[in-house]
């Protein structure tokens, strides 16, 4: 026969989950705001080298 599963299920606090998503927004926005940067340095270095 199958073997029964048993899971514990721990509370989780809305506090957790703020903490969780404001640390991937702070991630995200860094994330974007690096790549619009270099995506600006090489467009101004195409611009410089390639015209």
């Amino acid at each position: 026969m199958a073997e029964k599963e048993h899971f514990d299920f721990v509370e989780v606090k809305s506090t957790d989950i703020l903490a969780d998503r404001t640390s991937g927004w702070e991630g995200f926005t860094s994330f974007v705001t690096w790549s619009t940067g270099a995506i600006i340095v090489v467009l101004a270095l195409m611009a410089i080298f390639l015209v």
